[in-house]
């Protein structure tokens, strides 16, 4: 008979082992399934190398959607430390872009260094308060922040997509249900073809690996996330670090809305994430919820959309095919999961006497 174990003491080196060789895996069982559908796949794996880091273009691209990938990866990982799962990355961006949006409307011709300040704080406040929703109904209610998290997503789209319709139409764009394009006060300056978004991003990652590795309240989320029993007998304010968590988590969530809006997109709109708040739930796990390794995935992954998106205009593949390999990847991702931390054993059935 088969009895499936829970394995102990699994060095990091092995974990680490394992979900590298989970991905390489991953890419050749995407490569057999490109050939039954009748393409070259190492062909397919050049021309999407090449479409992400073939020329200056290509690599700023490919950075620019690093950007919001790697902050809301930042984001989700502070939450799900402690067993919080936030699947709500993507409605907490579009909060946080609406929130910087509503600086601008409301106070249009403040000078640049004050502008994106305050931009940069309405997203916070945004994405973390909209985050807090779902905390708050599972402390007082005990209801799933899973489902809560997911849900709200979607209310926040439609949200952006009402104000493009109605409140905030731009009538300049011809009827097209597009917002007001941000004026150069505020919008993100460039520093080497790309906006400045990816020195915000970097810090933040040296900043949540300082936070989770070396600060108390960083070890709190830890030892919440193993026991919240054990966090309330040591004297820990289970509640207080609840709540500050899930605001930390949707903040940075939220900031990258507002770095895409006035980096990438130059406006908010109902698409700008482009499904990123997602993906961004595939880098934080893939990267054991470690911020540089974090930084790691979210550009690998940042290599495979921009290179996948680039197939269309170099070939006739569909762009699709890299949302393909992506899942293909999370499926071996999860199953590696699954090995590192159990065991299948084999035993006998002893016969009844």
């Amino acid at each position: 008979m088969l009895k499936i174990q829970k394995k102990q003491g699994v060095s990091q080196e092995f974990d680490a082992l394992l979900r590298i060789l989970s991905v390489v895996v991953a890419l050749i069982a995407a490569g057999i399934v490109m050939a039954f559908l009748g393409y070259n796949p190492i062909e397919l794996y050049q021309k999407m190398i090449k479409g992400a880091l073939g020329t200056d273009f290509n690599r700023a691209a490919t950075v620019r959607k690093c950007i919001p990938l790697l902050t809301m990866s930042l984001g989700v990982s502070i939450a799900f430390k402690m067993k919080f799962w936030n699947i709500g990355a993507e409605g907490q961006f579009y909060m946080g872009a609406f929130g910087a949006t509503l600086v601008w409307m409301l106070c249009p011709d403040l000078p640049i260094y004050v502008m994106l300040p305050l931009m940069a704080l309405a997203a916070i406040v945004s994405g973390g308060l909209f985050a807090l929703i779902p905390a708050i109904l599972k402390h007082k209610l005990g209801t799933s922040e899973t489902l809560v998290t997911l849900m709200l997503n979607y209310i926040a789209i439609k949200w952006i997509t009402y104000l493009s319709l109605g409140p905030w139409k731009d009538p300049g764009e011809g009827g097209q249900a597009k917002i007001y394009a941000f004026t150069e006060n505020a919008r993100l300056p460039e520093v080497f073809g790309v906006h400045i978004g990816w020195i915000v991003a970097l810090i933040l990652v040296v900043a949540v690996y300082i936070l989770m590795r070396f600060s108390k309240f960083g070890f709190e989320i830890a030892v919440l996330g193993e026991n919240p029993d054990t966090a309330r007998y040591a004297g820990m304010n289970v509640t207080k670090t609840l709540i500050i968590a899930v605001l930390l988590s949707g903040g940075i969530c939220g900031l990258a809305g507002m770095l895409q809006a006035t980096g990438s997109e130059g406006r908010l709109g109902d698409n700008i994430s482009a499904g990123l708040g997602f993906t961004a739930i595939i880098t934080a796990w893939l990267a054991k919820l470690s911020a540089p390794m974090i930084l790691v995935s979210s550009f690998l992954f940042a290599v495979l959309l921009q290179g996948g998106s680039s197939l269309g205009a170099l070939t006739n593949i569909p762009a699709s095919v890299a949302e393909t390999i992506q899942g293909i990847i999370l499926f071996f991702v999860l199953a590696s999961e699954f090995f590192t931390n159990y065991k299948i054993v084999f035993k006998r059935k002893e016969a009844k006497k």
